[in-house]
């Protein structure tokens, strides 16, 4: 009698978790529980009669002959791949379209998403922003990231961030800025739909705001950083755009103490009676542990 065929979906949760050396990071990337990964493995050691992980607290190695069946294993996947790919042409990636305040995606998601990719070479990442998009209008999208106070109507809302703003400075200009009233010589830069942070700003530090300080007003955050990093005056930000300097944050430096700002980042779904794709909840999932470990409060 022939030998029982190794069940592949077994074996697509042993190639994960080895990869992974976590069964929990596993679940996230195949769609599945915890539980139904450890159970996929424990079903194919006792096919295979033969332990593939030593098992601690916290702690997951792969044993001998795990490391050498994992090897093979991930092998015949990108066998079966490559003949696929041969016989019937490449094999759509998978694609999720992400939309995002431009702000936020320029300036903190983006910087993120190369760690999703080397996490997840087969999925494929769009980013719009609502500079191509109408503000209020999901279809085709399958995550979206926006910032307010979560009293929206079009869709349901999930609460991933509090925020702060914090003054910033041109870095070579940082000495001159030694208490919130020195900002007071100007020039503020006040950003479109935020014009209001600098008086919130003064009030939480005791100061009264000039009439006669010179003033800028721009349309985006990007732009209030070009014109902060040549010198052109001070603004107040997001503290979460600024919390990795490079790139388009280069020359700025943040200056005095953050404070707390009302508007929150949420995660925006519109009920429908649709099956969430996998990869969609992969891409949420691994969202919320980027708000959660850099949550500025």
């Amino acid at each position: 009698m022939p030998a029982k065929p190794i069940n592949l979906t077994w074996l697509r949760s042993f190639e994960a978790a080895a990869r992974h050396m976590n069964f929990t990071d596993a679940s996230v990337e195949l769609g599945l529980t915890q539980t139904a990964v450890s159970l996929h493995i424990r079903s194919l050691e006792q096919q295979i009669n033969n332990n593939l992980f030593h098992r601690r607290a916290r702690h997951l190695t792969l044993t001998e002959l795990g490391q050498a069946y994992a090897t093979t294993v991930r092998q015949a996947f990108a066998d079966i791949d490559l003949v696929s790919a041969s016989l019937f042409g490449p094999i759509a990636a998978r694609t999720i379209t992400i939309k995002a305040p431009i702000s936020t995606a320029a300036l903190w998601l983006s910087p993120r998403l190369p760690e999703f990719r080397q996490e997840h070479p087969g999925i494929d990442l769009r980013v719009v922003t609502n500079i191509w998009t109408e503000a209020t209008n999901l279809e085709g999208v399958d995550v979206e990231l926006r910032l307010g106070r979560g009293d929206w109507t079009d869709a349901q809302s999930e609460k991933l961030s509090d925020e702060t703003i914090i003054p910033i400075c041109a870095a070579n200009s940082k000495n001159k800025v030694r208490q919130a009233k020195d900002f007071l010589h100007g020039p503020l830069i006040h950003i479109l739909g935020h014009e209001g942070n600098w008086e919130r700003y003064f009030g939480a530090n005791g100061c009264s705001m000039l009439p006669v300080v010179p003033q800028y007003f721009m349309d985006t955050t990007i732009s209030a950083l070009q014109l902060v990093a040549s010198g052109g005056g001070y603004a107040t930000v997001l503290s979460r755009l600024v919390e990795k300097q490079g790139g388009l944050t280069s020359g700025i430096t943040p200056v005095g103490r953050p404070i707390p700002f009302p508007d929150a980042h949420y995660l925006m779904r519109r009920p429908s009676k649709r099956v969430t794709r996998p990869e969609v909840d992969l891409f949420e999932a691994w969202l919320r542990d980027q708000f959660a470990s850099g949550n500025v409060s």
